[in-house]
């Protein structure tokens, strides 16, 4: 009997990890571009882990208590490629000859939504590894509220594989940190120790010894000291899963293009194509049967497609369970399946305020905790927190209880001073499925999480941001504390809907609008300091914050002159200016555009209604860049803002310093009246 833990001959077990190698080499090969040496060395690691141990169905890829695998050294796509292929997902071996070609399914990096069987996109170095533990803590919380005795039905592991470049990204020591302190014990890496980077030897650069590291933060360490030792890495994985009460890593130890005769452990197979005489070379060095490209054996696809068949008995089993438990707790089944649909509650929203009338100033971070509450009880997987300023952001889930080992349902995550970190693993909690994640910081520190920030836009993942202090109004903390740019720098970013409320009513819209969108993520920009208590019998209604500007104050007479637009705490001013210039006799208009990116959604003949194409006199209000502001006011208009940084002063004191006052409105607008009379209509 053989002694390989998947029970095949070694012959057999040889012939499959060899297909793997031949798919990496011929697929870079063809494509001119990738590569190939990390999906040769890890060839031995994916067969035994997608054949032995990771629980999924090629048949069904997102069945809810499948096993997670992400490949956080998503360059070495082609490994992840050839695992799909050859244990039957729908990926054909026609997608793995078109690697990296337009239109295809397999593009340079694994893409979420694009291949069926990638739970995450990956490329950026530390993403994936980031996610994986917003996944493991996605399955602790969901295992804590629906098992029941003698019902699991949510028992899963998440797995990542990652480079020493994954390790190197400081985003992996924020998340690593944080899954030892929750300890995480379904949670496994494995470091592909390969000793490599592009330049070179890792020594070029780092001399940290990882299982020392990874010790230091609470997790489970092992050392596998060869990559194609089968039993040594199955041991390594079942004595991983065993360490329940913290995370694990396995430190395996591989070479670079492990097969090829000339190149292996050379760095130049890290990202080039091994050349058609090399993959020949390699070929016969492997005894592989063979020479011609993308072949894979019959006897060994037969051997990887029996995944398919382990898979369907594995769900089939978990359906059966999970049909048992709806019977005993119909309920909790429901919910269940709901959370994990997506879907919302009916009457989720009941409890949030619609804040027609307030009696009082108040900072939108204010309003926006209070909404928060109401959400939260509407919205059980509704979690998160704030960078360690859960006191300042207004993220604290009253009676939410603090998520920890010793109390995984907690709704309130601390996150700590990790910004970076906090928002890679609400991308994992959102990528799991069940959760619905939120985080918060000061805007400024957004620069810390736009790596993650742009991944979820471009995934499309239902998270939100709850950014606080928004401008130069936070006052004595000074520039280091004060976004100017930020505003403008998240709106370039695609997909990422901005909301910049301007009063309690408009928070509450903002929090409805971030809730329902369930196909990229959302930001929430709010102030420190108060902002007017808008009437909204007197005002339009916020309902409008949906469209993303609209006329919150109409001018007098048959039409405006001037149109001012304003977002956020700088409402207040435009207002003030509007009745300035009433009382000179200007018609003007106030526009609310608390989020840019709904607005370009809406039609021309809103745009049009909005901001009258005859009325070229407009005025952007902004207590940050100017940058950007052209689009909607035009040639003749003006932008009152700030193009610099900012001071440490009271609030009142720098606004009125760096002249975003209602006097320079009025200037403005007049300014922008007079460049209109001389200026030719185009």
């Amino acid at each position: 009997m053989s002694e390989s833990p998947t029970g095949l001959s070694p012959e057999l077990d040889r012939l499959c990890i060899d297909a793997v190698r031949v798919l990496a080499m011929d697929a870079v090969q063809k494509a001119k571009s990738g590569h190939p040496g990390t999906p040769m060395a890890l060839a031995p690691l994916g067969y035994l882990l997608w054949t032995q141990h990771l629980r999924h169905n090629p048949a069904d890829p997102a069945w809810a208590d499948r096993d997670r695998f992400v490949l956080s050294v998503g360059h070495a796509s082609m490994l992840l490629y050839s695992l799909l292929h050859l244990t039957g997902y729908d990926l054909s071996l026609e997608e793995i000859v078109n690697f990296r070609q337009w239109g295809s399914l397999t593009p340079g990096h694994p893409e979420l939504k694009h291949t069926a069987g990638v739970e995450t996109t990956t490329g950026p170095l530390g993403q994936g590894v980031a996610n994986s533990v917003g996944m493991a803590l996605a399955e602790r919380w969901l295992a804590a509220r629906f098992n029941r005795p003698g019902h699991d039905v949510v028992d899963h592991y998440t797995y990542a594989i990652c480079s020493d470049g994954d390790l190197m990204e400081g985003i992996s020591h924020e998340v690593a940190a944080m899954a030892g302190h929750q300890k995480l014990g379904k949670l496994i890496w494995i470091f592909d120790d390969n000793r490599i980077t592009i330049e070179g030897a890792t020594d070029l650069s780092t001399s940290t010894d990882q299982g020392d590291r990874f010790l230091g933060y609470q997790w489970h360490v092992q050392h596998v000291d060869d990559g194609t030792d089968l039993v040594a890495i199955d041991r390594a994985l079942t004595a991983a899963r065993a360490a329940t009460d913290r995370p694990s890593l396995i430190v395996m130890t591989t070479r670079i293009g492990e097969g090829s005769p000339n190149k292996v452990g050379h760095h130049s197979t890290h990202g080039a194509p091994l050349g058609d005489d090399e993959i020949s070379a390699t070929k016969t060095n492997l005894g592989y049967p063979s020479h011609e490209p993308f072949h894979v054996d019959p006897e060994g696809l037969a051997a990887w497609r029996t995944t398919a068949d382990r898979g369907g008995e594995i769900q089939a089993d978990w359906t059966t369970r999970f049909e048992a438990y709806r019977s005993e707790h119909p309920e909790l089944a429901e919910e269940f399946k709901r959370m994990m649909a997506g879907e919302l509650a009916a009457g989720w929203d009941a409890e949030v305020p619609t804040y027609e009338t307030v009696d009082k100033a108040a900072a939108t971070r204010s309003w926006s905790g209070k909404v928060l509450q109401a959400v939260a009880s509407g919205v059980p997987n509704l979690i998160g927190g704030s960078a360690d300023l859960g006191s300042s952001n207004m993220t604290d889930i009253d009676g939410g209880g603090d998520l920890s080992a010793d109390n995984p349902d907690g709704r309130i995550i601390h996150f700590g001073i990790r910004e970076h970190g906090m928002a890679g693993v609400m991308n994992g909690l959102a990528l799991h499925g069940g959760i619905r994640p939120f985080g918060g910081t000061f805007l400024i520190f957004s620069d810390y999480m736009r790596p993650s920030i742009r991944l979820a836009a471009l995934m499309g993942l239902p998270v939100t941001y709850v950014f606080t202090h928004d401008s130069i109004g936070l006052g004595e903390d000074g520039p280091t504390h004060q976004p100017i740019e930020h505003l403008m720098s998240l709106r370039a970013m695609p997909n990422l809907l901005d909301l910049r409320p301007a009063d309690a009513a408009e928070t509450a819209v903002a929090w409805r609008i971030a809730m329902e969108r369930t196909d990229g993520p959302t930001w929430l920009s709010l102030t420190r300091q108060g902002v007017p208590a808008l009437d909204r019998t007197v005002f339009a209604s916020a309902t409008e914050v949906r469209r993303g500007a609209y006329v919150l104050a109409e001018a007098s007479g048959s039409g405006p002159e001037v149109v001012l637009i304003a977002s956020g705490s700088e409402i207040g001013i435009a207002l003030d200016a509007k009745e300035a210039l009433e009382a000179e006799g200007t018609a003007t208009r106030v526009v609310s555009m608390p989020s840019w990116y709904l607005f370009a959604q809406q039609d021309q003949s809103y745009h049009d209604l909005v901001l009258p194409p005859d009325v070229r006199a407009r005025v952007a209000v902004e207590a940050g860049s100017t940058f950007g502001w052209a689009r909607w006011i035009g040639a003749t208009g003006a932008a009152v803002g700030i193009d610099h940084f900012g001071a440490s002063a009271p609030a009142e004191t720098l606004y009125e310093r760096f002249g975003v006052t209602t006097e320079n409105v009025v200037a403005a607008a007049r300014a922008s009246l007079e460049k209109v009379a001389v200026a030719p209509l185009r």
